[in-house]
């Protein structure tokens, strides 16, 4: 059984993974044996990352690029190659929100979001896809969100954006499963990061209701998305493909506990 959870010999890419639920994914992904790269676009956090991982006794290669740009994804995942070998594992976590009323965000909001959040992913798909056809197969994850299925006040740009991504990711497995290459997506809930922290306070309304409206009964921790992670990376999940798994607590499964 250990067997089908084992990465050693593969090379995973994980964007955004500076931080937060992508640092989480990243680390998870190389104690089970992947060689990791990891992607951001700030120098100073790049560092900070890199040392975190080396302090975790990970070894991890940092590239700095633009995801939403085609010809600086292609030179930088050209220069992994040449340095690392093909990727057999991606994961695009790279994303950004913003919380403004539909009625007053601006059209340049809108689209920088979505570029980041649905545009970018495909970008790198096509890119790392193109080679994993080549080599036999290989595994994308893409980081959805439970804005896939509902929508929520204020986050119009995100929630489209998500909602594309889920489309995105079965699309490409009705495209490329004929390669052996399988396209999943996991959908987080509400977790307990950096991000969150202002709000995860006893008292604050928003914590008291996401705690209320969550059957866990709690926040999640960036460590509860490591095992699915692992999961649609190896070769347990060989014919799972266009599916999308929220790791939420049983959010979505429920319309809320009586009070």
């Amino acid at each position: 059984m250990k067997e089908l959870f084992d990465l050693r010999g593969k090379v995973a890419l994980v964007t955004g993974a500076t931080h937060g639920l992508g640092m989480a994914m990243a680390m998870a992904l190389a104690k089970y044996g992947a060689t990791l790269i990891i992607s951001g676009n700030t120098p100073d956090k790049m560092k900070t990352a890199v040392k975190t991982y080396d302090d975790a006794g990970i070894k991890a290669h940092g590239y700095l690029f633009d995801v939403t740009d085609e010809d600086e994804v292609g030179r930088e995942i050209g220069a992994m190659e040449d340095r690392l070998g093909g990727i057999d594992i991606l994961v695009n976590n790279a994303g950004i929100i913003a919380r403004v009323p539909a009625m007053e965000m601006k059209v340049e909001e809108f689209r920088r979001v979505v570029d980041v959040d649905l545009v970018s992913p495909f970008i790198l798909s096509k890119r790392v896809g193109r080679v994993m056809k080549e080599r036999g197969g290989g595994k994308i994850i893409n980081i959805c969100s439970m804005m896939s299925e509902l929508g929520r006040d204020n986050v119009v740009a995100y929630a489209a954006a998500k909602g594309g991504l889920k489309m995105l990711t079965r699309n490409l497995a009705t495209e490329w499963a004929q390669y052996n290459i399988q396209v999943n997506g996991i959908g987080p809930g509400y977790f307990a990061t950096t991000q969150t922290e202002p709000i995860r306070v006893d008292g604050h309304p928003f914590n008291d209701f996401i705690v209320n409206r969550t059957p866990a009964g709690r926040w999640g921790d960036p460590e509860d998305l490591s095992g699915v992670a692992v999961f649609l990376a190896s070769p347990a999940s060989d014919f799972i493909n266009g599916q999308i798994i929220y790791v939420d607590g049983g959010i979505l499964a429920t319309i809320g506990k009586p009070h």
